[in-house]
């Protein structure tokens, strides 16, 4: 399979990106926020979901970018962003749209009630896989409803 490349311009697109998302891993120090470039990115290493149907004894992770642009405030909750060997799971992507939009807050929602939100001006994320693909036996697993 190619590398995955998506790009999300509202908030129908960002559910895809969250999809895909889901249950990445990374390490706080992949967080990274360019405050005069209004963007923020974070390296992960995404489950591949599109490929792990039941049939399957091995499942791949991806070394994967996230990146949001137009980003004006990073705010964290429920981690130390001092560790930067700290791992950090990360469950699903949402928005929050001020008064009457586009601006709004983009929030990483991640395993332990912590997040990141994001101020934006508007949604505009891509996410691209960087690398190769490597086998994992885990399947990541969430209670029902969830």
């Amino acid at each position: 399979m190619d590398g995955l490349k998506l790009l999300a311009l509202d908030e129908e697109d960002l559910a895809v990106v969250s999809a895909h998302v889901q249950d990445a891993v990374f390490k706080v120090s992949g967080l990274e926020y360019d405050a005069r470039g209004k963007q923020f990115s974070l390296s992960v290493n995404r489950f591949v979901w599109e490929m792990a149907d039941g049939k399957r004894r091995s499942f791949e992770r991806r070394r994967a970018v996230l990146l949001f642009k137009r980003v004006n405030a990073v705010r964290s909750l429920g981690f130390d962003r001092g560790n930067g060997e700290a791992v950090l799971d990360l469950l699903a992507v949402t928005f929050a749209v001020a008064g009457e939009g586009p601006e709004g807050t983009v929030e990483l929602v991640l395993a332990g009630q912590a997040s990141i939100a994001l101020d934006v001006e508007c949604i505009e994320v891509q996410l691209a896989d960087t690398g190769g693909a490597w086998e994992t036996a885990f399947k990541p697993r969430h209670p029902e409803g969830v």
